[in-house]
């Protein structure tokens, strides 16, 4: 399919360019010219659809780089609690009871919400994979596993076999990336093991760490070292990788993550409703830390909401810092946009360019907090809504527009089978 997106504005995400308006055409799923209208290429055998943006502004998608997608069931069921009860005593019992239906159309469910907010790839640590995988492609939405491996599930041989299942078709809407849920779950033995994975096929490896105090201490106490100095002395991070939540780090910590080329992933809504801490996300920026940003899953957040992590985001370091300068708005549309795509293996996906894919989005500037337009990064950091995300469009099929889905179930379908699932586990 060919199609044009004309009469726009243009917010590419490329260094120093700055929005224009023009317009864009994709040939299937592949943008083929980004730019103004007077030196667009003729497409003699005519376009099979052509959207008048109407003014509007189109930008890359925004990543999630780090979320639970099927743990919509846990909305709102598990609040108010610290971290360690609310994942022993309510979390890992609920996930125990999760049949592969049960993902799917909890999975389902997540993406409506991330179309709504303009969110076009996720980093997704969950279980139960090939039902989330069907769940993803059967609605046309991209996803990239993170595996979870821990001393509850998961076998080394299994972690093996998804790497070559999900990384094996290029134009799969669906990949993987080697993982594990946390230094605290997981034995020496699986991370070792993972490791040797990682140097077999010089893969990078991604974890949640240093999210609590009590985490970090614990580590201290059984090992010596922080959960990033401990990690790294088992050969984790030599191919690089990610840290999810980053909040509590030793000086030395900073060193490790810059040398080892990792990125960290911050969740603010998550850490603030857990009252994990604020990550030092100006610190790592300083330090050419690369930084992408996670709503983390909808049972600790509760909302998958990109808009709110972004404010988060620069209104907290702003506060932390004392300083109304810190992490600007134009950088943050960075972390959501380039570093979420880089962070989880996406090069293709991180800006509006030739070669790169259709994952794009449409915000609408015609809303009242989007007004006057002086300028509009600013205006979609600091008072953007999902309000404003006319449309999202992910490897050219326009999957949500104007509050419309457009996916192989309808919502009436999946929110009745979200509910049954959460009345059956949950009671």
């Amino acid at each position: 399919m060919k199609t044009r997106i004309y009469n726009a504005r243009i917010l590419t995400m490329e260094e120093n360019r700055p929005v224009f308006e023009g317009e864009i055409h994709i040939d299937g799923d592949t943008i083929t010219y980004v730019g103004d209208a007077a030196n667009a290429p003729v497409q003699d055998s005519g376009w099979d659809q052509e959207t008048d943006a109407q003014g509007n502004l189109v930008m890359p998608g925004f990543k999630d780089a780090h979320t639970h997608s099927a743990m919509t069931f846990l909305r709102s069921h598990a609040d108010d609690m610290k971290l360690d009860e609310w994942l022993n005593n309510r979390v890992f019992p609920a996930e125990a009871q999760l049949t592969d239906e049960d993902i799917y159309w909890l999975t389902k469910l997540a993406v409506m919400e991330y179309l709504t907010s303009g969110i076009t790839a996720i980093f997704d640590m969950y279980m139960h994979r090939a039902a989330g995988a069907k769940a993803v492609e059967d609605c046309g939405f991209r996803n990239v596993f993170c595996e979870s491996i821990n001393n509850f599930g998961g076998t080394l041989e299994e972690v093996e076999q998804d790497y070559h299942t999900y990384n094996q078709d290029p134009h799969r809407l669906v990949s993987y990336q080697l993982g594990f849920h946390a230094e605290y779950t997981t034995s020496r033995e699986l991370m070792e093991g993972l490791a040797a994975l990682s140097d077999k096929y010089s893969a990078p490896v991604y974890v949640h760490c240093s999210e609590t105090k009590k985490e970090v201490e614990e580590c201290r106490s059984r090992t010596g070292m922080s959960p990033v100095a401990y990690m790294d002395s088992l050969g984790l991070f030599r191919h690089g990788g990610g840290l999810f939540h980053g909040v509590h780090m030793d000086e030395s910590d900073f060193d490790i993550i810059k040398e080892r080329g990792l990125y960290v992933v911050t969740n603010p809504a998550s850490n603030l409703k857990l009252a994990s801490g604020i990550a030092p996300v100006k610190r790592y920026l300083d330090l050419g830390i690369p930084v992408a940003i996670g709503t983390d899953g909808p049972a600790s957040n509760n909302c998958l909401d990109m808009f709110r992590e972004m404010f988060l985001v620069t209104g907290l370091q702003k506060v932390l810092c004392d300083d109304p300068e810190a992490v600007p708005a134009m950088e943050v549309l960075k972390m959501a946009t380039v570093n979420g795509a880089l962070s989880m293996g996406l090069p293709e996906c991180d800006t509006l360019s030739e070669g790169k894919k259709a994952d794009l989005i449409m915000i609408d500037l015609m809303q009242p907090n989007m007004q006057p337009l002086q300028n509009i990064e600013k205006n979609i950091v600091y008072s953007g809504s999902k309000q404003n995300v006319k449309m999202t469009m992910i490897g050219g099929k326009v999957l949500y527009r104007d509050g419309n889905f457009y996916l192989d179930s309808t919502p009436e379908e999946i929110y009745r089978k979200a509910n049954e699932s959460a009345r059956r586990i949950l009671g």
